[in-house]
């Protein structure tokens, strides 16, 4: 069943292309970004500052849906290309960073990073339904997410020997070749767009309406607009979760804070185990019962990591790993199905938005609670939330069939990435 999904993705030419870009971009983004928080406390001996780099990073995200219009209004694989290389370009100014009165260059290149990245994920995210299509969605979707969070395990020990070695300096080199190995490869891709719309954004509530327009979408197709929701609460929890990890560590399992580094370990290999059999689960199961699944999966990891073993704890972060990419990519695969074209920069920037922002605000507020919570209390609550979230998607599931015939990429989209305008 895998090799057959992996296999008609590997031979197909452009999904081949697409899937080498993300190895080489995501092995330089994810040594860079491990190693800007070590460059910033190495530099001011200041955990906030060191902190406030993740939130650099992040905070264009709070303006997918701005961002995403971008990527509706111009050519999306020349973006691609362009975007690399603006970032080839613009990380070697931080060789300049050699003192704490410089550290201002790092977030402004890192606020820099996190725009080009929110609109490279809007343009690739509408483009990868025309050079892919639509039959292979779920299958590219997983091997995708497999080869970032293989990327995830690897790269950040090059990072951070690259960093012991030579410096922050090398390792923003090390992100700009890859880059520019990764513009290079995306414009090797054969891709027949379609033109973009041709009305630009207006100022004035006009112009508000275009950038909402993929929320209008997302709201009015039914399987995207549940999946996304699903996605948003599952992440919130999965923040939650993330909060108290170094508490599970220190406090339930007796460990020293360097042990969190093995349960992350462990949940990225879950992670890439997911990634592998998400694209060809999605074709035999229906959408809502593939995210049930993996939200249920990620509920009773979480729950786990209550009790006092090792194995157990172990067992858990596996089960997050391996649950946390079926709702995501069911997410995203049913966005990419059922948008139509011409929104779906919009609609997978504000998707991004809806998913990923309600988990930076519970890593806050589980940073908070963790102080007046016992994690022994608080787990188990995560657990019976998430049982809650998934009971709900399997009890809500009408047209369950339709969903999987389009799952399985019948006739969800038509020809050139148009979408119906009248959803089931």
């Amino acid at each position: 069943m895998i090799e057959r999904g992996a296999g008609k993705v590997l031979r197909d030419r452009n999904a081949g292309l697409y899937l080498s870009g993300v190895v080489v971009s995501g092995f330089g983004t994810s040594a860079m970004w491990l190693v800007a928080g070590v460059w910033v406390k190495s530099l001011t001996g200041s955990d906030a500052l060191a902190a406030l780099t993740v939130f650099t990073l992040w905070a264009p995200v709070l303006a997918g849906p701005a961002l995403g219009a971008l990527a509706d209004r111009l050519p999306r694989r020349p973006l691609l290309v362009a975007l690399g290389l603006v970032m080839a370009a613009l990380l070697p100014v931080l060789t300049l960073l050699d003192s704490a009165d410089r550290v201002w260059l790092l977030f402004a290149v890192l606020f820099v990073y996190g725009i080009c990245g929110t609109v490279h994920g809007a343009a690739e995210a509408a483009l990868v339904p025309q050079a892919v299509g639509h039959r292979l969605l779920g299958d590219f979707n997983g091997l995708r997410l497999t080869a970032d969070e293989g990327m995830k395990l690897l790269a950040p020990l090059v990072g951070a020997g690259l960093f012991a070695r030579f410096g922050g300096g090398s390792v923003a080199l090390l992100d700009a070749v890859t880059f520019a190995l990764a513009a290079g490869i995306f414009a090797l891709l054969r891709v027949d767009e379609e033109p973009p719309e041709r009305e630009r954004i207006r100022a004035g509530t006009k112009g508000f309406a275009q950038v909402l327009e993929g929320w209008r979408q997302l709201r009015e197709a039914p399987a995207p607009r549940t999946l996304v929701a699903a996605g948003a609460a599952v992440m919130f929890l999965a923040g939650l979760n993330g909060a108290v990890i170094y508490a599970v560590a220190g406090n339930v399992l007796g460990h020293a804070p360097t042990y969190v580094g093995v349960l992350y370990a462990v949940q990225g290999a879950g992670s890439v185990l997911s990634g592998l059999v998400a694209g060809p689960l999605l074709r035999r199961v229906p959408e809502r019962v593939f995210t049930a699944a993996g939200v249920t999966l990620f509920a009773l990891g979480a729950g786990v990591r209550a009790l006092p073993y090792d194995a157990v704890a172990l067992a858990g972060s596996a089960a997050i790993g391996a649950g946390l990419p079926c709702v995501l990519v069911a997410a995203l695969t049913a966005v990419q199905r059922e948008v139509p074209n011409a929104a779906l920069g919009r609609a997978a920037a504000t998707a991004n938005t809806l998913i990923f922002v309600p988990n930076a605000l519970a890593l806050a507020l589980g940073s908070a609670l963790v102080a007046f919570v016992d994690v022994r209390v608080l787990l188990p609550v995560l657990t019976v939330a998430g049982l809650a979230t998934a009971l709900l998607l399997v009890a809500g599931r009408r047209g369950g069939r339709g969903a999987r015939r389009a799952g399985a990429g019948g006739r969800g989209v038509g020809a050139g990435g148009r979408g119906p305008r009248g959803w089931p």
